[in-house]
């Protein structure tokens, strides 16, 4: 009976213990899990997915995708990203959300276009692939919506097949590679520019096929409307920012007396930058201020005094902003008069606060081209940030392109002492979402070239065979 005893007792024991054991390694495994969702949600924040991938609502679902991006090629819609089986990515194993995130190629083979830049994220470690993928998978709420737009470029950039040729020639499929000998604050560094936070994909210019251009790493490129100005430490670039200069811009978007994010940036620093944490920040200023130094033309400067400004010309106008809708004044000063100086001031100097910044000194305003000046004017700014929000109206609706040059080539002029010769059909294409590059301008021409190769390749192969067959 004792021995029956002890038995029954040691079982149970060891069944408790058993039970405690599997309780212990289920409580670890969902400790694991919790930590693994952060780290891929942080992830998704510096990768700055939900600035492409949301609804165009205010309160859209995150990652419903929806979201139309303006590229050469025309409107390129962002996909829904959610684990929705039916119209997001919950059928996708690891392994495919590996390939479209750093192959551009989706479940179903088709290839994306390089508006998601896998051409950076190519390089993302695996831990942090694996992490994205539990997040998108298991922290994100499915988004069982149908799209509300589908990418419909014209011919022949829909036909995504011929993605697979540019890719062959410009997708980066080598893992990412440290700077020896740099600390592990400048290879984070690195990591964060170069992969995640892919800022070459706005900041490099491209090159005939619209591939970056590997020896002007971050030295300014347009952006359809916008310009993603040289942010390398040059003194056209950003050589006189402080690391702590940097770190403030992204966090909050906006450094007194030097710039402002507005556009695409703008976009960036409130659904990204100013989430990462301080470690992060300081590591993309460290890296930033010792890329190689890449020297761009400035604006050319005013040969010529600037006329003064009337003063009563500009105090008689000034906040009169109603009256813009039926104005057809063309003149710059009345412009800015009335819908510029009631916050930036008669002389530009905005308010001491720099809540309303300064003409002087911006980078808006005195920057290589006048294209993020006057898309500022044309859509506003409306951007959130760490520190406050920030609006400011647009004016696309009630300036005509002519009044909008006139007003761009003022402000200039009189702030920065450019010679700004802008017209009004510059601003026009900018409206329209800028120069078109070279392949898209002549992809007739192009396709024409490469029909007429493919012809005398296939007449060579009927000649050779046609030979051999005599013999």
């Amino acid at each position: 009976m004792k021995l029956s005893g002890s038995y029954s007792l040691l079982k149970s024991a060891v069944l408790v213990g058993g039970l405690l054991a599997s309780a212990a390694a289920l409580a670890d495994s969902a400790a694991d899990e919790s930590a693994l969702i952060k780290r891929g949600e942080y992830t998704a924040v510096a990768a700055d997915c939900g600035a492409c991938h949301r609804q165009t609502k205010e309160d859209g679902a995150p990652f419903a995708g929806g979201y139309a991006i303006d590229s050469p090629m025309g409107r390129i819609i962002a996909s829904n990203i959610t684990p929705s089986k039916q119209y997001g990515i919950g059928n996708y194993s690891e392994q495919q959300f590996a390939d479209a995130v750093r192959k551009g190629v989706a479940a179903d083979g088709s290839n994306l276009y390089p508006a998601m830049p896998y051409t950076a994220y190519g390089a993302m470690s695996d831990e942090d692939i694996h992490a994205l993928y539990t997040y998108f998978m298991k922290g994100v709420k499915p988004a069982d919506i149908p799209a509300e737009a589908k990418t419909d470029l014209s011919f022949p950039f829909n036909v995504r097949q011929i993605m697979w040729g540019w890719n062959l020639l410009y997708r980066n499929d080598k893992p990412f590679e440290k700077q020896a000998g740099a600390s592990d604050q400048l290879n984070r560094g690195k990591y964060l520019v170069d992969v995640l936070a892919h800022c070459s994909t706005c900041h490099t210019p491209r090159n005939m096929m619209m591939a970056e251009k590997g020896d002007q790493v971050l030295a300014g490129s347009p952006l359809g409307s916008w310009y993603a100005p040289n942010i390398t430490p040059d003194k056209s670039g950003i050589g006189d920012w402080s690391q702590d200069d940097i770190v403030t811009y992204l966090k909050t978007g906006h450094l007194a007396g030097k710039a402002q994010a507005a556009g695409p940036m703008g976009e960036a620093v409130e659904h990204s930058f100013q989430h990462m944490n301080d470690d992060d920040l300081q590591a993309i200023a460290a890296w930033m201020k010792q890329v190689p130094a890449i020297a761009t033309p400035s604006a050319p400067a005013a040969t010529q005094p600037v006329k003064a400004t009337d003063i009563n010309q500009v105090i008689g106008g000034q906040g009169d902003q109603a009256s813009l809708a039926d104005s057809r004044s063309t003149d710059g000063a009345e412009l800015y008069s009335g819908a510029c100086a009631s916050c930036h001031g008669r002389a530009g100097e905005g308010t001491k606060d720099n809540f309303y910044p300064s003409l002087t000194h911006n980078s808006a305003v005195s920057g290589q081209t006048a294209s993020n000046l006057v898309m500022t004017i044309v859509d506003g700014i409306h951007r959130k940030s760490s520190d406050s929000d920030v609006g400011m109206p647009a004016f696309g609706q009630q300036l005509d392109n002519a009044q909008i040059a006139s007003v761009t080539n003022y402000v200039r002029s009189h702030f920065a002492n450019i010679d700004s010769q802008v017209t009004a059909e510059q601003v026009k294409t900018l409206r329209a979402g800028g120069d078109a590059p070279f392949i898209v301008r002549y992809v007739n021409v192009l396709m024409a070239v490469g029909g007429g190769v493919a012809l005398l390749v296939l007449f060579a192969l009927y000649r050779l065979v046609s030979k051999r067959k005599r013999r």
